[in-house]
């Protein structure tokens, strides 16, 4: 049997730790017309998917495995569009290898790439009532996300969801090319 499936278009939500991405992509995914995956490294976290226990209490090198995990999940986004699935990712893009590495990888792929901003101080605020990150993290990522990337569309997080929703969904149908994931193959090449 022949399949004629359609390749997956992919929306890449990208922005530090606590800056509202997952609940961003959950409500975009409610109203966006045609159906997503949400999918995220959190999931495979929460999930169990990933030996969380044994990473905690170090009988499992996770800087040995993050290489890895990360790499897997990265080629996971490719898989799932190459099969006709739409995806709606939220990601920290925190090193510029990991961009470097999904403008190859996702080539072939209909990608609207947002950049999810978010002030400091509100980020360590939020950080700080989550019971799921290390203090730090939020600080971390806020200095280098957005460093080595361009995005097809920028967000405040700061912003109601829904007006942001609704601004993404206007904008990812008015996309047009060349996309940010395009203009930065280009540079790259």
């Amino acid at each position: 049997m022949t399949d004629h499936r359609e390749p997956g278009k992919i929306i890449l939500l990208n922005g530090a730790s606590s800056a509202g991405k997952s609940t961003l992509a959950r409500s975009l995914q409610q109203q966006v017309p045609e159906p997503f995956i949400h999918w995220s490294f959190d999931h495979l976290r929460e999930s169990n998917a990933l030996p969380m226990a044994r990473i905690r209490n170090g009988e499992l090198d996770w800087a040995r495995m993050r290489p890895a995990v990360f790499d897997g999940f990265h080629r996971s986004l490719s898989a799932f569009a190459k099969a006709g699935n739409n995806l709606i990712v939220d990601h920290i893009i925190e090193q510029e290898q990991w961009m470097a590495d999904l403008v190859q990888r996702l080539a072939p792929f209909d990608v609207f790439f947002v950049g999810v901003h978010c002030p400091l101080p509100e980020l360590e605020r939020r950080e700080r009532l989550r019971d799921d990150r290390r203090p730090g993290e939020a600080r971390r990522d806020f200095h280098s996300v957005h460093r080595f990337t361009e995005y097809d569309l920028d967000v405040d997080a700061t912003q109601p969801t829904e007006d942001n929703v609704a601004r993404l969904i206007t904008a990812w149908k008015a996309r047009s090319r060349p996309t940010a994931f395009e203009r930065m193959a280009t540079k790259r090449s």
